[in-house]
C-alpha cells in the first residue's frame, strides 16, 4: 500500500458529547503518531432550522459560519487534532433510493470539495482514510481525496440499527468490498464482515482508563454510603425493562441509578413509579468520577436479541476501571469476562447476581476488575488497530 502522511476520520458522530466515542478516542491515542483530521457529524438544513429554534442542540453559529469551521482539540499527552465541521448538507435520509442516491453525490462532491481545501491548508497530501460507520458518505468518497487507502471502522450492525438502516446497508455491502479493510468492534461483527471483506479485524472497544479510575480512588476515600446500582450511557430499545422493573420492585432497598439519555419511553413509563430508580441527566465524561464513586455495582441489563449480539459495550470496561462488581445479561459473546463479571439472563436470576455483587468486597476481586480495564485501556486498543495498518503495509511519510 502506498505510503500515508495524515489520517482522515469521517465520523458518523460529533467530536463533541455527553459520552465517551470510541472513535474520538482512538483519534485522540493516534494523534499521539500521526497528524489527525477528524471530519466532525454532517448536519443538514434541517438541522439547522431546528437549532435557530432551539428544539435541537447543533452548533448553529458554526454552521452559519460566524465561527471557524477548522478547530484543534486536545489530542492526547500534549498533542492536537484537527476537528473541521463540513459544509450544511441536504436532509435526504428519508427519501426513495432513487431520490437519495442522485441527492447523496451533491452533498458528497460539497464536502469533498471543501475537504480538499482544508488539506491544502493542513498540507495533507495523501491521507489514510478511516471511515467511522458512515458507508454512505464513504462510497461516493473513494478515490476523490488522493487516499493511501481507506479502513472501514465497523461499530454497529448497520441492517439493524435504526439511525442507518434505510440506506446504510445496501451501501455497505459495496463499500465493504471496495475498501482495503474492515476493523469491527465485536468478533461477530468480524465474522459477518469478512464475508464481504476478506480484510477484517475486530479491535474491541476500550476504556479512558485514567479517567474512569479516578472514580476508584473516590470511593476509596469516601465509600457508598447505601446500596446504588449504576447504568452509564443511552438507555434505549437494548435495555430490558422486564429485568430492571423486576429488581427495582423486589431490591427496595437498593437505588437503582440510570445516568445518561433516556431514549426508551417504557424505561420511565414502568420505573418513574418506583422510588428506588433515579434518572440522572447525561454528565461530561470528565465530571463522571464522582457519580460512579458513590456506585455499588452496575449492570448491563440487555435484551437478547439480534442487534445486541454484535455489541462489545463501551461502559463494561468503565464499570471495571471503577472496580465495580458486573451484573449483565449474557447478550452477546462476553467471554473476553469470564470469572470477571456475572451473567443472568432472567429477572429472578439477574436480582440474585446483584444481590451476590452488592456484597462483594473481595479487595482481591476490585483489583482483578481495574487490571482487566487497565490493559483495555484505549491506548492498548489504539496499539491494536495500528498493527493494521503494518498488516496492510501501509506506512507512515510522518509521525509527531
Amino acid at each position: 500500500m502506498e505510503p500515508f502522511d495524515s489520517i482522515i476520520c469521517v465520523g458518523q458522530t460529533t467530536w463533541e458529547g455527553d459520552f465517551q466515542k470510541a472513535v474520538v478516542q482512538l483519534m485522540c491515542e493516534f494523534s499521539v503518531r500521526h497528524r489527525v483530521l477528524y471530519v466532525d457529524y454532517q448536519h443538514t438544513y434541517k438541522d439547522l432550522v431546528m437549532g435557530v429554534v432551539g428544539q435541537r442542540g447543533v452548533p448553529v453559529r458554526t454552521m452559519m459560519h460566524l465561527t471557524d469551521q477548522l478547530v484543534r482539540k486536545p489530542g492526547k499527552n500534549g498533542t492536537e487534532v484537527y476537528v473541521w465541521h463540513p459544509p450544511t448538507m441536504l436532509p435526504i435520509n428519508w427519501l426513495s433510493p432513487k431520490t437519495h442516491d442522485q441527492l447523496v453525490e451533491w452533498n458528497v462532491g460539497r464536502l469533498v470539495k471543501s475537504l480538499r481545501s482544508v488539506m491544502g491548508e493542513l498540507g495533507m497530501k495523501r491521507p489514510l482514510i478511516i471511515n467511522g460507520m458512515n458507508p454512505v458518505f464513504g462510497l461516493p468518497m473513494l478515490g476523490k481525496l488522493n487516499e493511501a487507502g481507506t479502513i472501514y471502522y465497523c461499530f454497529d450492525e448497520i441492517k439493524i440499527a435504526r439511525w442507518m438502516s434505510r440506506h446504510g446497508g445496501r451501501y455497505e455491502e459495496e463499500y465493504l468490498r471496495r475498501v482495503n479493510a474492515v476493523v469491527t468492534t465485536s468478533e461477530t461483527l468480524r465474522r459477518t464482515k469478512s464475508e464481504l471483506q476478506p480484510n477484517a479485524f475486530c479491535v474491541k472497544n476500550g476504556v479512558n482508563f485514567e479517567l474512569f479510575n479516578q472514580a476508584r480512588q473516590l470511593a476509596k476515600n469516601e465509600p457508598p454510603t447505601r446500596p446504588i446500582v449504576g447504568y452509564l450511557g443511552t438507555a434505549d430499545d437494548r435495555v430490558n425493562v422486564d429485568i430492571v422493573e423486576y429488581c427495582a420492585r423486589n431490591m427496595p432497598d437498593v437505588m437503582f441509578q440510570f445516568i445518561g439519555e433516556i431514549k426508551e419511553p417504557a424505561l420511565t413509563e414502568r420505573l418513574s413509579r418506583y422510588t428506588n430508580v433515579l434518572f440522572t441527566p447525561p454528565h461530561q465524561p470528565v465530571n463522571l468520577p464522582p457519580l460512579l464513586a458513590k456506585l455499588s455495582a452496575a449492570m448491563i441489563p440487555f435484551v437478547c436479541n439480534e442487534h445486541t449480539y454484535t455489541i462489545y459495550p463501551l461502559k463494561i470496561n468503565e464499570y471495571l476501571a471503577v472496580g465495580l462488581p458486573v451484573v449483565s445479561t449474557p447478550f452477546s459473546i462476553l467471554d473476553d469476562f469470564d470469572g470477571v463479571i456475572e451473567l443472568a439472563d432472567t429477572p429472578e436470576t439477574f436480582a440474585l447476581a446483584l444481590r451476590q455483587a452488592l456484597s462483594d468486597k473481595s479487595q482481591e476481586r476490585i483489583d482483578g476488575r481495574v487490571e482487566m480495564a487497565r490493559a483495555n485501556s484505549w491506548e492498548h486498543r489504539a496499539e491494536e488497530f495500528e498493527a493494521v495498518f503494518d498488516t496492510l503495509q501501509f506506512q507512515p511519510t510522518f509521525r509527531h
